[in-house]
C-alpha cells in the first residue's frame, strides 16, 4: 500500500496577510486606473484590448487577494 501525503498549501500560512495586502492594493491600484481611463479619453478614442486587459489583470489580482484574505482570516475555502 503506498502513503499518502496529506495536502498542504504551495504558500506558507505567514505569508497569507502580506500576499493579500499586497494583492489587493495592486488589484484597487489597477482598477483605479481602469476608472481614470475610462473618464478621460473620448469614446472615439477607447482601446477595446486595453480595456479588457486592465479589467481582467485587476480581476486576477483582486480574486487572488481575496481568496487570500479569507485564508488570513482563516475562512478556509
Amino acid at each position: 500500500m503506498s502513503t499518502t501525503k496529506p495536502i498542504s498549501s504551495p504558500v506558507p500560512n505567514v505569508w497569507y496577510p502580506t500576499l493579500s495586502f499586497f494583492m489587493l492594493a495592486i488589484g484597487l491600484a489597477i482598477t483605479a486606473s481602469f476608472f481614470i481611463y475610462e473618464a478621460t479619453v473620448s469614446r472615439k478614442n477607447r482601446s477595446l484590448g486595453k480595456e479588457v486587459t486592465l479589467g481582467a489583470v485587476a480581476s486576477v489580482f483582486l480574486g487572488f487577494g481575496s481568496l487570500f484574505l479569507l485564508l488570513a482570516s482563516g475562512v478556509y475555502v
